[in-house]
């Protein structure tokens, strides 16, 4: 997995720090995400209207194509998509600017700081991203976020959002290539 280089000293260290993290085989849930967000006072309680938008095929478009049209719209846009093509700074666009490297520093350092706080939580790597975009989007005004899901299913970290958070959600095309990851046999 290409976690990110950044020529930032200070991102490099937060990138370095996350390239560590792993999921705990057989772990599968919202317990850790809902746990971390608590830790950050939950700040995917205080975003503007999501849109959510999940598929296998076509969500990192579909939610171009929604940022440029709220954009067009004279709408401040909060975006989170996965992966990133060159920097991770990608990842987290906050009312249409990618997210800097001094900020982004400190969003990942504060994150992953409440993650090994007092009892740690071990979050995975795109739970860790999930919280430092939404911690940046409760902290910017915006008139707006789209989110795109990580894996899918019922169990993605971006489910931590509640329904009346939600402007709309939608579905880009359907495939079946995580389903080792996504139907696995419940306990």
């Amino acid at each position: 997995m290409d976690f990110g280089r950044s020529e930032d000293p200070r991102v490099q260290a937060q990138l370095d720090r996350l390239s560590q993290l792993s999921i705990p085989q057989g772990r599968i849930g919202l317990e850790t995400i809902t746990a971390l967000m608590e830790r950050l006072g939950n700040p995917h309680r205080k975003l503007p209207p999501v849109f959510h938008v999940a598929g296998t095929n076509g969500k990192g478009s579909t939610c171009a194509f929604l940022r440029a049209m709220l954009e067009a719209d004279g709408k401040r846009v909060h975006v989170t998509t996965s992966p990133h093509l060159v920097r991770y700074n990608e990842r987290i666009r906050l009312a249409g600017k990618l997210v800097e490297d001094g900020p982004l520093a400190d969003l990942l350092e504060e994150v992953l700081d409440a993650a090994q706080g007092s009892g740690g939580i071990a979050p995975s790597f795109f739970e860790v991203t999930i919280a430092a975009a939404f911690l940046a989007f409760s902290r910017t005004p915006a008139d707006a976020c789209v989110v795109e899901v990580g894996l899918g299913g019922r169990f993605d970290a971006t489910n931590v959002l509640e329904p009346d958070a939600l402007a709309a959600c939608g579905i880009a095309a359907l495939g079946i290539d995580h389903e080792r990851f996504l139907l696995a046999p419940e306990e």
